[in-house]
């Protein structure tokens, strides 16, 4: 079926995107697999295009548009070349409705220039040793003294930790209270007490910068905290969580589809038994299986994408389509891996990359069976 969701403009920024990291990515992404990290300049580049901060205001320098269309093309490309170290949609797809709806205008001229120019890359820490899915266990506190907050705890398995400028850091500012006591505080590059542990090594995502973060009373400016009380922290997050993991859906639906064209093409020109590999009948049979679910997949995120242009992205929807079509993007391409053979098992081959850099997608933004069990709740039992 043919695809609708995009128009004239989004098709245009799309040849400029692509260019850009074909250009100004893809030569180098191996070497940055080794290094376990993406230079800082080539957010700067990105940022000189306007690939980030497309909700930014256009009087900090942004784009102004609210249409996640422009989001999902970002995505799109990045995947297509296996980019997996950028952390731009976490930047853009995660981070900018904290930095853009959640700030005051005195935050606004400090953070949105630099956050539409990439001089400023961010971060969300909520995870922690203890804590993962259940945000409400977080032990990351945050005390009121004065004009600050003196914020003392851990966050593990940060995307963007080493990078990062600004970190929305999610604390406990009343233990008591549960999720009514959770409050996101930005806490800056250089203030005394936080500091970066290990960057993490990873199943993949080799060229992402995922580290631990260590907040030994640090006093963050009550300037810094996101919202104009306490205790309103746990209710952001959730109204942000859909967004997310439609970004999650969108990029598993673009590399399943990545990964089956160039196993296709790999089944035309192997050979076995005298006749290329996809001429026999399984091969076909699982090749059809996998088109028609990714196709199916792929309408159903990019309405999605429309749903939320208006605003009206359920918790729910947005839960079904990120369990879905991660779980989708695993199976896809582990069964793809299957047609190359030994092939497939090769590191220069991109689905055996692209093997081991889809594996985390089930489990973070939320794990599959969160996300079922959102779902579930939905029904009222």
């Amino acid at each position: 079926m043919q695809r609708d969701l995009f128009e004239e403009e989004h098709l245009l920024f799309r040849e400029t995107v692509r260019e850009f990291l074909v250009r100004e990515v893809a030569p180098h992404h191996p070497q940055w697999e080794k290094d376990g990290i993406v230079p800082r300049e080539v957010w700067k580049k990105a940022g000189e295009l306007g690939m980030f901060g497309f909700s930014v205001p256009e009087e900090y320098g942004g784009a102004g548009i609210t249409d996640f269309r422009y989001n999902a093309v970002v995505v799109e490309e990045i995947i297509r070349i296996g980019a997996s170290g950028l952390g731009f949609s976490l930047h853009n797809d995660v981070m900018a409705p904290y930095f853009v709806d959640l700030t005051n205008d005195e935050q606004k001229r400090r953070w949105l220039p630099g956050f539409a120019s990439g001089e400023l890359i961010t971060a969300v820490a909520m995870t922690e040793p203890g804590a993962g899915s259940d945000l409400q266990g977080i032990r990351t506190t945050a005390v009121r003294e004065g004009d600050h907050y003196v914020v003392n705890g851990q966050k593990t398995f940060i995307t963007n930790g080493i990078n990062s400028d600004l970190v929305v850091v999610v604390t406990k500012t009343d233990p008591a209270a549960g999720a009514r006591g959770t409050t996101l505080l930005v806490v800056e590059r250089g203030m005394e007490g936080f500091t970066r542990g290990r960057n993490l090594e990873k199943i993949g995502m080799h060229a992402q910068d995922t580290a631990e973060l260590f907040f030994d009373g640090v006093r963050v400016p009550v300037a810094n905290r996101l919202g104009d009380a306490d205790g309103q922290g746990f209710i952001q997050l959730m109204n942000n969580l859909p967004q997310e993991r439609l970004s999650i859906a969108v990029a598993a639906v673009a590399s399943a589809e990545a990964v089956l064209e160039t196993t296709i093409e790999y089944c035309k020109n192997r050979t076995a038994f005298g006749r290329n590999i996809g001429s026999f009948q399984n091969t076909r049979f699982v090749l059809a299986e996998l088109a028609t679910e990714v196709e199916i997949a792929r309408h159903y995120v990019d309405k999605c994408v429309t749903t939320l242009n208006r605003r009206e992205l359920s918790v729910v929807d947005a839960a079904k389509a990120k369990w879905w079509t991660t779980e989708l993007q695993n199976k896809v391409i582990d069964r793809c891996l299957q047609l190359h053979g030994g092939y497939g098992y090769m590191t220069e081959y991109p689905v055996a990359k692209a093997w081991l850099d889809s594996r985390v997608q089930t489990i973070y933004g939320g794990t599959t069976e969160i996300m079922k069990e959102i779902i579930g709740r939905s029904f009222g039992f």
